[in-house]
């Protein structure tokens, strides 16, 4: 097979599923709402994946410690857990928990489809609940920005003057966790009116971090100390299994849910049916998904060096916009085309750097 074939062949069996779930999706929107709901779907799909492709880099970066077992089940269980759970479940709790429903009375709100607008009305209701919500995300989001930038092992530097900067703030014990508290504070004092859900939020966010992801390095490291090294490459990974693969697991889940809370409150700026909500996000996080195996199995953070550090500059941006939102609407687009910025950026560079390291060899 020539070498185009074989890409060709690559591409077709990651993002085949995609694909078809996309044809499927857009008929049974078609059949559900006509051409209008259709059309709202693929805007959707657009809309999710433009604002969660960092999230694939970083998925990228943990998927590719875990065995091949459980990067399956990333693509099966976990993307059952991403649409029903996060892009069809999730706001209804929200607005349950928000305005004292039972789920079944919130479900049928949903499908009453009322405009945003309106008090009372499922939209509304978690429009209401958007400042808990971004302070939770911002946190989480701001936290996996600054343990990568304040990593004292980190020795590649991408926007060299500001990331050793932060490299040398990182040798104070707890910097990133001070950080975001004080960003925290700061918002939370700004916008008044939700100050006490702000806080409280942003606190259980920065709680739900460091129990994760202190999880995720104890279990790892009993991995590693438990691999026999004769069965083990010098210099090779171990791939996580068991109890350290599973915390991997449930990280890479939280991870997924903390990316997807712009793009879910996005999204009924665009429509309130949970129904095209639910299609539209949830074949746009197959997409993020594909190319997260995508990324892991072509080894493609290996090859261009700046790309996780892209990555993280937008989730970084993310976290900051997902705090000011709490008191001003930032366009979709907006949240979007940033993301798209840091991500392009560093992969330019890291071609600049991939093409001057061939030439010299």
């Amino acid at each position: 097979m020539s070498a185009d074939g074989l890409v060709a062949s690559v591409l077709l069996k990651t993002f085949g599923w995609s694909v078809g779930l996309t044809v499927a999706g857009l008929l049974v929107a078609l059949w559900y709402d006509g051409v209008s709901a259709a059309s709202i779907t693929a805007i959707l799909i657009v809309l999710e994946v433009s604002l969660s492709f960092d999230n694939a880099v970083v998925n990228a970066k943990v998927l590719g410690r875990l065995s091949d077992y459980w990067q399956g089940l990333f693509l099966t269980v976990g993307m059952v857990i991403a649409v029903f759970g996060m892009r069809l479940l999730f706001p209804l709790i929200v607005v349950g928990v928000s305005a004292h429903l039972s789920p079944w009375r919130a479900w049928s709100l949903a499908l009453d489809r009322g405009n945003p607008d309106t008090p009372g009305t499922y939209g509304y209701i978690l429009h209401d609940a958007h400042p808990a919500i971004a302070a939770f995300g911002g946190v989480f989001l701001l936290m996996i920005f600054l343990d990568f930038l304040i990593d004292p092992d980190k020795e590649l530097h991408w926007i060299d003057p500001l990331e050793r900067l932060f490299q040398r703030i990182g040798v104070i014990r707890y910097a990133s966790v001070m950080i975001a508290l004080l960003l925290l504070l700061v918002f939370g004092l700004v916008e008044d009116a939700h100050a006490k859900q702000v806080l409280i939020a942003g606190v259980v966010g920065l709680l739900s971090y460091l129990l994760v992801s202190g999880a995720a390095e104890k279990f790892e490291e009993s991995a590693d100390d438990d691999a026999e090294p004769g069965n083990v490459p010098l210099g090779a990974a171990v791939a996580a299994t068991g109890k350290a693969a599973f915390v991997l697991f449930v990280y890479l889940q939280v991870l997924d849910a903390s990316f997807s809370f712009d793009g879910v409150i996005g999204a009924f700026a665009i429509t309130a049916d949970p129904i095209v909500i639910a299609l539209g996000l949830g074949i746009g996080a197959f997409y993020v998904r594909s190319l997260t195996i995508y990324l892991v199995r072509k080894g493609t953070l290996a090859e261009l060096v700046y790309l996780e550090h892209g990555a993280h500059w937008a989730i970084g941006a993310l976290a900051v916009l997902l705090f000011v939102s709490i008191g001003r609407d930032i366009p979709e687009v907006v949240t979007g085309l940033i993301g798209v910025a840091f991500i392009a950026a560093s992969f330019w560079s890291s071609l600049r750097v991939r093409d001057s390291v061939a030439h010299a060899v």
